[in-house]
């Protein structure tokens, strides 16, 4: 067992404040069967890694029935498990073996929307009067046979598919053959709440819910505005305002009756992914009281900007009195963006990225990887929110470069070479730095196995105590050990293009948090209200007087104070 975690875990129907959970990719994590896919029984064999690094729990990335369009975010049944990944029987042994350690598991619920070969949507589209007939998002042709409005996909061109059996278009927001529910339909709402109902039975211990702001549209079909030109991205779903197909009001009530449920399986959760231009505004909305979503995070920290300014910003609101009644969530990384070693330290979001093209304000470019990745690690940890580590984040695994005859993701593929999609960030998980596809597979790999990976393996970095392994596990047992950085209030003292220092506190438990992002050193005067008591965490060059702590280049200190 590691040193670093501790043997008690956070118990009550509110574990999830302030925890860890760290989301594995189940296709890129480990293959116990040789066929080059990741698998159920693969995660379960990982889970004393995951408990070893002192995370709360896990998020698992689908494993549902699917025809693995989007892999695995396009269900055809929500209460299977798809063949690649094993059974129904080899989930509850992953459930019963990681509750064993305890360690929590949420899973995705994708909801928004089906693959085309679901049952529902097989009924819904063969006429306009059967009893899954207003299931999906249907739409008559405008008299020339256009679409019915403007909107846009995700994965590029309209958000429209004709379809012959109905003489009506179905609405897409990802793929066309990704058709979205309706979700102003009753009869929806029971079918995917009774899915939910399924899994709380079986003892998951929360969903991570999809798209969540996207489940329901107006139903008058308005075309959305367009942004001005000096506003619109360079792809046509990034030229418009979404104002009538996301965020719209009708979904809070949905969101009591998820919560509804939930109550009735105590100590369960749940976590919303928000993409929306007003982020912040929705997440608050999604999770205020205790009648809706327990937390949501956004894509603000899975873009460009990573200044310190900018996480002032976010963080200055859950402290204000609209935030004060929610709780937010936070990512630097995930299956579906650039990992942030790359985005924020090479400036690559551009090439790679599956969302934003604006110019990122780089945390320590050009500095050793290991360095910036501890540095984000810190930054991550010493945030007030519900927080998510994604696989290989902590190893500082940079994006992968996957050439294009290998390219899975059908993103990747329609946007080559502009855009690479997003299939560098699920690349094989490196487990054994000399090993056949670094541990991974005995066969071949879905994806190539990133040969620079290898020197950042499990097996190195756990014999290393300055890698970014060990500093994670470091990082984990202060958020542990100390309330203030798990559930304290987050006071910025000072913000500058480079410096970041602030205040975490809970009671009488006070810590100072400073990060220096800069290439010249820093000095900081401390506040006279309180004194240093020791220094708990450091990265870089540095060092921490009486009254003044001195931070070199890029370096961080975490700091307990006595108020």
């Amino acid at each position: 067992m590691n040193p670093h975690h501790a043997d008690s875990v956070m118990t009550d129907s509110d574990w999830w404040r302030g925890a860890t959970l760290y989301q594995v990719y189940p296709r890129s994590f480990f293959d116990s069967n040789g066929d080059g896919i990741g698998d159920l029984p693969g995660v379960t064999a990982r889970l004393d890694y995951v408990r070893s690094l002192g995370v709360d729990g896990i998020w698992l990335s689908p494993f549902f029935p699917s025809p693995m369009r989007d892999f695995g975010y396009d269900v055809t049944d929500y209460c299977g498990v798809d063949a690649m990944f094993g059974t129904l029987a080899d989930f509850d042994a992953l459930l019963a073996r990681a509750h064993g350690l305890k360690l929590k598991v949420i899973i995705d619920q994708v909801w928004s929307h089906t693959a085309r070969e679901h049952p529902w949507f097989i009924e819904s589209r063969e006429s306009r009067d059967n009893p899954k007939a207003d299931w999906y998002v249907w739409a008559d042709p405008k008299p020339d046979g256009a679409p019915p409005n403007n909107w846009q996909s995700w994965m590029g061109g309209p958000a429209w598919r004709w379809e012959p059996r109905r003489r009506q278009y179905h609405l897409h927001n990802f793929l066309p053959e990704m058709p979205d529910l309706n979700f102003h339909c009753l009869a929806v709402q029971d079918a995917v709440l009774a899915a939910g109902k399924f899994w709380l039975d079986r003892g998951v211990d929360g969903f991570r819910l999809d798209t969540a702001n996207l489940y329901f549209h107006s139903r008058d079909l308005q075309d959305n505005p367009p942004f001005p030109p000096e506003l619109a991205g360079d792809t046509p779903v990034t030229m418009q305002r979404h104002t009538h197909n996301i965020d719209q009001p009708e979904a809070l009530p949905f969101m009591e009756r998820l919560r509804n449920l939930m109550d009735q399986y105590p100590g369960r959760m749940t976590v919303a992914e928000i993409g929306s231009p007003d982020s912040l505004t929705r997440m608050m909305e999604y999770t205020r009281g205790a009648q809706r979503l327990h937390t949501a995070y956004s894509f603000n920290f899975l873009g460009p900007r990573s200044d310190p300014t900018f996480v002032a910003e976010q963080m200055r609101p859950w402290q204000e009195p609209m935030g004060r009644d929610s709780w937010p969530a936070w990512a630097f990384s995930n299956h579906d963006a650039v990992r942030v070693v790359t985005r924020w330290g090479d400036g690559a979001e551009a090439a790679f990225g599956f969302g934003s093209t604006a110019s990122a304000s780089h945390l320590c470019a050009g500095v050793q990887q290991e360095q910036r990745a501890k540095l984000y690690l810190t930054l991550l940890a010493c945030l007030r929110g519900t927080l998510f580590v994604y696989q290989g984040e902590e190893l500082g695994l940079a994006q992968s470069v996957v050439p294009l005859e290998s390219i899975q993701d059908p993103y990747g593929k329609a946007q080559w070479p502009l855009k690479q999609g997003r299939d560098g960030c699920r690349t094989p998980f490196p487990w054994q730095s000399l090993a056949q596809h670094a541990g991974f597979t005995t066969g071949t790999p879905w994806l190539p196995s990133d040969s620079a990976h290898r020197q950042s393996a499990v097996d190195l970095q756990e014999s290393d105590a300055m890698s970014p392994l060990q500093h994670l596990r470091a990082l984990m047992a202060l958020r542990r050990k100390h309330p203030a950085l798990r559930l304290g209030t987050f006071s910025p003292l000072l913000v500058s293009d480079c410096l970041l220092v602030a205040l975490r506190a809970q009671g009488a438990d006070a810590v100072l948090v400073a990060l220096n992002v800069g290439a010249q050193p820093q000095a900081v005067s401390l506040p006279r209200a309180f004194q240093p008591v020791t220094a708990m965490l450091q990265v870089g060059e540095g060092a921490l007087g009486s009254s003044a702590l001195t931070l070199g280049p890029f370096s961080a200190f975490i700091v307990g104070v006595q108020p």
